[in-house]
């Protein structure tokens, strides 16, 4: 099934802005997501994610700052827009003791155009589970049904917040699979995640928002090569003994090959472009000073780390 464009952009935030009393969760935020894509809405807790898509969603209001949904506004067409969107929670509650199909033709009854169950069941994999009760689904086929609930209305643009959550890596993969069959019909999707791997995979363009303002966008490989570095060595001294030396971040940020850095929970985090060119210099450096490292790894740079750069701290930190 293709869906049909009915605007250019899917959603168009300006200026949005949204407080709880002396605390700012939104802080004049723009976000343009084209129609078709799949968007991932990165950054701490408590940096305004949700907020923002509740807004987006007609869950809640805005203090200041317009917001377009399909083309529309919440003010003027709302009952429009709840019947093209779909919006999976972070925890979404269902009745235990209805079974699969009788909670999606619940869902079902409130469109006028709907997917056929069968459609969706299938969509999301719950076929051997569709007379099954709620209560006695796992984890992940819970999350699938919910995922279900918001496709059976046929939606232009969907909501999915931190879908992955608590999920084991197979049930997280099963759930990757749907939503990139929603990407190949065409459909939008807004999704929040704390897991990069997943957003690495997922989306077409992503921004990353703290203090409730966007501080990066682009692609992952656009986050990604603005670090200027191929590579990241982490470092630690934790437990090396009394007797162990030190080493500052300044002076490794002196080191050949070495384009940036930080220090995080008493390890360094070094942004490198060749690991062979720095490594040699650097272990020179711990020997001449009597570093021990109680860690010595290195990875591929990622969006964690184009997190880490932007605002010094892991992107599950609070």
């Amino acid at each position: 099934m293709t869906i049909s464009v009915t605007s250019p952009l899917a959603l168009e935030v300006l200026g949005l802005r949204k407080s709880y009393g002396d605390v700012v969760a939104v802080n004049g935020l723009d976000l343009h997501v084209t129609t078709g894509q799949c968007f991932g809405l990165l950054g701490p807790n408590g940096a305004g994610k949700t907020t923002t898509i509740e807004i987006c969603e007609g869950l809640n209001t805005p203090d200041a700052g317009t917001v377009r949904v399909l083309g529309r506004t919440w003010d003027r067409d709302a009952h429009w827009l709840r019947t093209k969107l779909g919006i999976q929670l972070q925890e979404t509650q269902l009745a235990e003791k209805l079974s699969v199909i009788e909670t999606l033709t619940l869902f079902r009854s409130f469109y006028v155009n709907a997917r056929s169950l069968d459609d969706v069941i299938g969509l999301v994999q719950l076929g051997e589970k569709r007379t099954a009760r709620v209560g006695g689904l796992s984890g992940g086929q819970k999350q699938r049904l919910a995922l279900a609930c918001a496709l059976v209305g046929d939606p232009q643009l969907l909501f999915l917040d931190e879908p992955t959550t608590g999920l084991d890596p197979q049930s997280r993969r099963q759930l990757w699979t749907v939503v990139e069959g929603l990407k190949a019909e065409g459909r939008t999707i807004l999704l929040t995640t704390h897991y990069m791997d997943e957003a690495e995979r997922l989306c077409d363009n992503i921004a990353i928002v703290d203090h409730g303002r966007v501080i990066a966008l682009g692609t992952p490989r656009q986050l990604i090569a603005s670090l200027d570095a191929e590579h990241v060595i982490r470092l630690g001294t934790g437990d090396a003994g009394d007797d162990a030396g030190t080493v500052s971040l300044a002076e490794l940020l002196t080191l050949p090959g070495v384009s940036g850095g930080c220090e995080t929970a008493g390890s360094y985090e070094l942004r490198v472009g060749s690991v062979q060119a720095v490594l040699p210099p650097l272990l020179a450096l711990a020997a001449t000073r009597g570093v021990r490292w109680t860690e010595l790894s290195t990875h591929s740079a990622t969006l964690e780390d184009v997190f880490v750069a932007l605002t010094g701290r892991a992107l599950r930190d609070g």
